[in-house]
């Protein structure tokens, strides 16, 4: 039970570390990891998945948003929303590779939403982006080279 309890620890922020909330899941990740007692396959599993369909909350979120863009209490301007479908423009889908990165993932994937990517690349872009990283972190950890 405890072990069912941990995995969903993981995912939980995993998942919270893919919102725009300002969790960390590299450390819960690595602990379970440095401890021996999980498989690392799954622990690799579970993180990217719940990182994942975090991120795929961010695109419901900009795809909802649009609708409220106009409305005096909508959090950002529409100067920096401009900027941010413009850049997105420039770089295309392909900027979603740096969904992993903090602090500009997050907003990365909510604007993906806003300008219509479409499901299936933003999730197979994400997954493979968010999927390496964990893989990179799992391997510096367990010392696999």
């Amino acid at each position: 039970m405890f072990e069912l309890a941990s995995y969903f620890g993981l995912f939980l922020a995993a998942f919270g570390a893919a919102t725009l909330l300002p969790m960390q899941s590299e450390a819960v990740l690595v602990g379970m990891l440095l401890s021996n007692q999980y498989v690392a396959s799954a622990l690799l599993a579970v993180a990217t998945f719940g990182n994942v369909l975090g991120s795929a909350l961010n695109w419901i979120l900009g795809r909802s948003i649009e609708r409220f863009r106009y409305k005096r209490w909508f959090p950002v301007s529409e100067s920096k929303l401009e900027k941010a479908q413009q850049s997105y423009l420039r770089y295309g889908r392909w900027s979603l590779l740096l969904s992993w990165v903090p602090i500009i993932g997050d907003p990365l994937t909510v604007v993906a939403g806003v300008m219509r990517e479409p499901f299936w690349s933003f999730l197979l872009i994400v997954t493979m982006a968010k999927g390496v990283r964990y893989l990179l972190l799992t391997a510096v950890t367990l010392g696999w080279t």
